[in-house]
């Protein structure tokens, strides 16, 4: 959910806490382009033992070469917090007067543009460790104040765009280096600086003193409802329940896990695993259609008239600046560059699904025929879940909740572990958690396996909890930059996953869809842990929107590859189990016999998000967004609101499209591996995704960095074939 593009001004929109949450309730089947040729050679069976070692065994290592690694420590009371956000904000302000006091006419690159990045830095790392203890404490309190201090932030990152002595210090310098005076900029420093002055032009700085004061009072308004509506979403707490026999088709692991008293049974739809145990498996449809309703009921009356506030801000602050709309203002500095373009690319591929998505509901459609006997039976919006779970059952042999007896959790850690150990060279190693954020959370650190040089840390908090996440993310905590004293900070983050917790002597069993999920997020945290971009405005996930899921929705790849699953994948009752090649086999294709629908939400979600940000006139978001889902998709229950619960409108306004864009490049992006001799384990490939893409974050343009992994420019071509597909038509 986070990231993309963060430069000191855009951090100013902030989600600067998680990076690429997974897509609304689903994450990606993407059909590989081909098979991966066979390569257990660089694979070994996973070692669940992880031996726990302390910090000062890496700080050693990490003073040997010259970078800098450290635990974040939490604040854990609301004084603590507001404290941090004091200190930090007066530290920077201290920072800033001996900024604009320089003279103009001796300005340089290093005392102005980088200087910037210098001070702002603390001031986002604080903020993004905020963001994580607003999602993810126990206390309620601190919850509480973390929400209240992090929009604290955000007015003053919004402030700071519109200081004018410190846009003169910047433009100082631009007109003396416009001019030919002083050296010229390369690489990063030239990329800094043309970022940097596109965004003062895209904050207003060009404007008359009256209406740049305009458009920051309504960019200030926009955070606060921004804030607003985060929150209620993340404090939502709905609950519904149903007698058992209700819940018919539920497998009893999953009852077990929830709450229950005398035949009642409590669900929360909110939190994920609940949601879907009843969508995918409960087989009267008046229980699914109860949940979906409550689903996409969820924070209605709070959210509506605040998303629509916020559409309206966004609205006024595009056209005040200069744009057609909050859709071109948004991705102006993004791979697509328009709404426009945004909104050709989902077109095509909407229509080019046509035949298949048709064909597909009308698959499902025989099906509930069949069960109910109505001939007039019609696919609704809460049936696709459950009858594609039963189209896999019937037609494949695929049962989803059966397979998660071969992914126990810690096994399934493992096993990705040692698949991105191999073919990016690292060790990863579990070490002593000094002050662990929640109970169960524990913690690790990344190092080069050849030269033990320190890259990073992460966090695993894995469990649902009250008032925690409830979708699976990473969350930045400390961002990579290089330092003034020539040390380089590592970064470090958490990965915040919603996993079934053990019950009795079962322990945590995922789904498959779980295991892709989870090496997704770590797609994530490797993106933010091995980069070496010398600013916070390139580091790790700072690329552009609709770049920032193509790394790890190209890792999703692997856990579709026999070699890979046989490493780790074993029956948790009998480890010499693994789950059958033909299994395999016919779980690839009950994939692509869904991928239509899968794709057709994922462009409905889209479409909407474009044509709410497209508008003019007063918003009115329930019509355009449920209208959308409708039109694109299956119809919506008349009276719900779901985009009052959908948190990428808030971070990923007029972004969704960039799921689908990045499915595009990802699938271009793995071909170089099924090309390669040792294929998904190819170590040489594996390095060039290392050095080619995540080592420069977004330190360079998207485009470049593609072509330099590639080898060639890029295309759609890959993508389309995968969905089986003609575009346009």
């Amino acid at each position: 959910m986070r990231t993309s593009a963060v430069s000191w001004i855009i951090a100013a929109s902030l989600l600067v806490g998680c990076a690429g949450s997974t897509r609304e309730s689903q994450t990606a089947d993407r059909p590989q382009p081909q098979a991966a040729p066979a390569q257990p050679a660089a694979l070994r069976e996973v070692q669940l033992a992880h031996p726990a070692k302390t910090i000062a065994d890496f700080e050693q290592a990490a003073r040997a070469r010259r970078v800098r690694i450290e635990i974040p420590r939490f604040e854990t009371t609301p004084g603590d917090v507001v404290a941090a956000v004091d200190s930090s904000i007066n530290a920077a302000e201290s920072a800033i007067a001996q900024f604009v006091a320089q003279d103009p006419d001796r300005t340089t690159f290093q005392t102005t543009v980088a200087r910037l990045d210098d001070i702002v830095y603390p001031v986002t790392n604080v903020t993004s460790r905020l963001y994580l203890i607003k999602e993810s404490s126990l206390d309620p309190a601190v919850r509480a104040a973390a929400t209240e201090q992090v929009a604290r932030l955000q007015e003053w990152f919004v402030g700071l765009q519109y200081r004018e002595e410190v846009f003169g210090v910047i433009k100082a310098f631009s007109d003396r280096y416009e001019a030919g005076r002083g050296t010229r900029l390369r690489g990063e420093d030239l990329k800094l600086y043309q970022d940097t002055m596109r965004d003062f032009r895209r904050a207003g700085l060009h404007l008359d003193p009256a209406t740049r004061a305009r458009v920051e009072d309504l960019r200030k308004q926009l955070a606060r409802v921004s804030t607003e509506f985060d929150t209620n979403i993340t404090n939502a707490d709905v609950s519904i329940a149903f007698t058992k026999a209700e819940l018919e088709g539920v497998p009893e692991q999953m009852l077990a896990g929830f709450a229950r008293q005398g035949d009642s049974y409590t669900l929360r739809p909110t939190v994920i695993t609940n949601f879907l145990a009843v969508m995918n498996n409960a087989t009267r449809e008046e229980t699914r259609r109860k949940m979906k309703i409550a689903r996409f009921s969820v924070a209605q009356e709070e959210n509506t008239p605040i998303l629509n506030e916020m559409v309206r801000l966004r609205q006024e602050i595009a056209g005040i600046l200069g744009y057609s709309s909050w859709a071109d203002f948004q991705i102006e500095p993004r791979m697509a560059r328009t709404g426009a373009r945004a909104l050709a690319f989902c077109e095509d591929a909407k229509r080019g699904l046509d035949p298949k998505f048709i064909d597909e509901i009308a698959q499902m459609r025989a099906m509930k025929i069949n069960d109910t006997g109505d001939s007039s039976a019609t696919i609704q919006i809460w049936d696709w879940r459950y009858y594609e779970n039963q189209l896999k059952k019937a037609k494949y042999q695929v049962d989803a909740e059966a397979l998660r007896a071969y992914f126990p959790l810690d096994r399934s850690l493992a096993g990705m572990f040692n698949v991105f150990e191999s073919i990016f060279d690292l060790r990863i190693e579990q070490i002593e958690n000094p002050q662990p954020m929640a109970e169960g959370v524990t913690l690790y650190a990344v190092s080069d396996a050849r030269t033990s040089e320190p890259l990073g840390l992460f966090y695993l908090d894995l469990f649902p909890r009250e008032g925690k996440y409830n979708h699976f993310a990473q969350f930045g905590i400390i961002d990579g930059k290089l330092l003034a004293d020539g040390t380089y900070q590592r970064p470090a983050v958490a990965l915040v996953c919603n996993f079934n917790p053990p019950s009795g002597d079962r322990p945590s069993l995922l789904s498959h869809q779980e295991v892709e999920t989870l090496f997704h997020e770590f797609g994530h945290a490797l993106h933010t842990i091995l980069t070496r971009a010398k600013y916070v405005a390139f580091s790790g996930t700072s690329v552009p929107r609709d770049f920032v899921e193509a790394p790890s929705q190209m890792l999703e790849n692997w856990v579709w590859d026999m070699d890979v699953l046989n490493s780790f994948a074993a029956d948790y009752r009998d480890p010499s189990k693994k789950i059958p090649a033909e299994l395999l086999e016919r779980m690839e294709a009950a994939k692509l016999a869904t991928i239509g629908t899968f794709y057709r939400r994922q462009l409905a979600f889209a479409i909407g998000d474009l044509r709410l940000h497209t508008g003019s006139g007063t918003p009115d978001a329930q019509r355009v967004v449920n209208g959308a889902m409708s039109d694109v998709f299956l119809p919506v229950p008349e009276g719900t609101h779901f985009a009052a619960y959908w948190g990428h409108l808030s971070g990923y306004d007029a972004g969704y499209y960039g799921y689908a864009w990045a499915d595009a490049i990802a699938a271009d992006m793995a071909t170089r591996f099924f090309g390669a001799p040792d294929g998904l384990m190819d170590k040489r490939v594996g390095m060039a995704l290392r050095n080619e893409i995540y080592a420069v974050g977004g330190s360079r343009d998207a485009e470049e960095s593609i072509r330099a992994f590639l080898g060639r420019e890029r295309s759609n071509q890959a993508f389309y074939e995968s969905l089986g597909i003609t575009p346009g038509k």
